[in-house]
């Protein structure tokens, strides 16, 4: 756990006032979200954003992450330090969630698609970034801690599987690593991008799993039937493992959930990940 308190946002306010002045941006209005400020600004006639990261967490290297896709399919950054990025501001920046909520989900999931798609005609260099096997140790805290919100079987069985799938790799990449519905965004110029990129290695197939859960409050896409229709589509698109992408999506909506519990510490049993991991687990058998 990760002490959020008032004197890191106030601190992250000061740094992203001193980086604006630094990067010559007029910052026009600051959004105070639960990890981060976001201030929207112009340089240079450019409509761009600096976001500041309030506390070390995941997303501290975001910048670096992002920089290094060169702007195929994610948005282009300016400059970036640890903890802070300048990049492009999407316009108008409308999330992949609206298309979703507007009853679009297949269009959705194939911009989805086309995004992953963009982001793989690069190779980023692997090195310093952290693997999916460094991430997979929340099962092991989870099932150490001796909470029993989620299943025990659920879990030990969705740990299994990630130490399996992560042993059996063959072609691992960076990716974005949290590429779901409300991190891509609409550009009128460029057209769907990602933002807030963590940065993790792993296989292709990984990088779908986010999706596969959002949004939230859809609990029509957290079925089996729904699962197997967008992974359906997914894997046609993009000429990838069919049997991984769903295995990875119960594995990783398990750790999700567990994630949920260590950082907020509020839980329901009917928590949307949780739903995500018992459908897909039933297209497993």
């Amino acid at each position: 756990m990760v002490d959020r308190t008032a004197a890191s946002a106030t601190d992250a306010r000061a740094r992203l006032l001193d980086l604006a002045r630094a990067w010559h941006v007029t910052i026009e209005r600051i959004v105070v979200t639960r990890a981060a400020l976001v201030g929207f600004g112009v340089r240079q006639r450019d409509h761009v954003v600096v976001k500041v990261v309030s506390f070390p967490h995941d997303e501290w290297n975001g910048g670096a992450v992002a920089a290094a896709f060169c702007g195929s399919g994610v948005v282009r950054v300016h400059e970036h330090v640890p903890g802070a990025v300048l990049l492009e501001q999407a316009r108008p920046g409308t999330p992949l969630t609206e298309v979703v909520r507007a009853g679009r989900d297949d269009e959705a999931t194939n911009i989805l698609a086309r995004v992953v798609e963009s982001m793989m005609a690069v190779s980023p260099s692997t090195a310093g970034h952290v693997t999916a096997e460094h991430w997979g140790a929340g099962f092991r805290r989870y099932l150490a801690s001796g909470d029993q919100r989620i299943p025990t079987g659920l879990v030990e069985e969705a740990r299994e599987r990630y130490i399996e799938l992560c042993g059996t790799q063959t072609q691992v990449r960076l990716l974005h690593g949290d590429l779901q519905h409300y991190n891509i965004l609409l550009d009128v110029d460029r057209g769907w991008v990602a933002i807030d990129p963590k940065g993790v290695v792993a296989e292709v197939e990984f990088e779908l799993a986010a999706g596969l859960r959002n949004p939230h409050g859809v609990p029509e896409l957290y079925t089996t039937f729904a699962i197997e229709r967008r992974v359906g589509r997914l894997v046609g698109a993009l000429g990838i493992d069919r049997n991984r992408v769903i295995a990875w999506a119960f594995a990783l909506a398990v750790l999700s959930a567990i994630w949920t519990i260590e950082d907020d510490g509020d839980f329901e049993r009917d928590d949307s990940a949780v739903q995500v991991a018992e459908a897909a687990q039933a297209l497993l058998r």
